[in-house]
């Protein structure tokens, strides 16, 4: 089922078993920030974006680095190497994207919206890896024409195998019903984002099929943020405005007891907030990541995950 009809999608839901696979992904890949630089393409519909006065490489590859140290304590995490040609690069799970579908394994390749981001999906040594060195089943999505920028526009619930698409720029419904079948999803819900929104790991975050951190400004439907809230009652965790533009929906589990953001994100919590990640059995780990969050992306977005 693919629907914007939220009850039509909760029917469902509700019912659906977590059985679809494991809830948090057995592996990560990165992209290293080499050459990282202000993209004017991608400037145009990310207000998230600094000034390119505000970018520091060198800055940004550090985080980078410690990013990645920190996350490998949990998961096996690689890095791939960056490419100035590709400056938005240390966001690859835009483009790629991983699944298990009735048991055999596939990489997905997106199709984004802008050309300077396009050039990310013709990487032959990632496409390698996935294929090669994983023995996982190409579904290339890269060279038709509809924008899905697979799990930047597409939140994922992967232990009962249902998606969010929420729709922007970045992701048309053409675009979210051939993700939601590239990744072999029970269901999936199509929504509008707010106006001024890019993508949906911005503004929800579903931590190991049990909870779900949700932005209410960052929908254009109230009904939605109801809805999803609904599915994951009572660790449906609302963030303010202020943890919202900090970056604090833009966060991901790798493990089942803990949830990875941003410092800044991190900081920006209020007690409430903390306490409910406690309460649905999270630790809160942060890195230093304001130097990559010039770049309009944050945690998540850094995050490729491989199951």
């Amino acid at each position: 089922m693919i629907t914007r009809d939220v009850n039509e999608f909760l029917q469902l839901a509700r019912n659906t078993a977590p059985d679809f696979g494991p809830a948090t992904a057995r592996a990560a890949f990165m992209v290293a920030p080499d050459g990282f630089q202000l993209a004017e393409q991608s400037a145009a519909d990310n207000r998230y974006m600094a000034e390119a006065s505000a970018f520091d490489a060198a800055r940004a590859s550090a985080q980078h680095r410690e990013l990645q140290r920190a996350l490998s304590q949990v998961i096996p995490t690689i890095c791939f190497a960056g490419d100035p040609e590709t400056p938005d690069a240390l966001f690859p799970n835009n483009v790629f994207a991983t699944a298990r579908v009735e048991g055999v394994p596939r990489y997905v390749v997106g199709r984004m919206r802008h050309p300077v981001r396009q050039r990310e999906a013709t990487r032959a040594d990632i496409r390698r890896f996935f294929a090669d060195t994983l023995g996982y089943a190409a579904v290339d999505l890269s060279t038709q024409p509809h924008p899905c920028e697979l799990t930047g526009a597409l939140a994922i619930d992967r232990a009962r195998g249902v998606g969010f698409a929420g729709l922007s720029e970045r992701c048309d419904e053409q675009g979210a019903r051939l993700m939601h079948e590239a990744l072999g999803l029970r269901a999936t819900l199509m929504f509008d984002l707010a106006p001024g929104e890019y993508h949906t790991n911005v503004v929800l975050a579903v931590l190991a099929g049990r909870a779900a951190i949700i932005c209410p400004r960052g929908f254009a439907d109230p009904a939605v943020v109801a809805g999803i809230g609904a599915l994951y009652a009572p660790h449906a965790i609302l963030l303010s405005p202020a943890e919202h533009a900090a970056f604090a929906g833009n966060a991901i589990a790798l493990s089942d007891d803990a949830v990875w953001m941003s410092a800044h994100a991190g900081r920006s919590l209020d007690g409430a907030t903390r306490a409910a990640l406690a309460a649905a059995g999270f630790d809160l780990r942060t890195v230093e990541l304001d130097a990559i969050e010039a770049g309009g992306g944050s945690l998540r977005c850094c995050v490729g995950e491989i199951f």
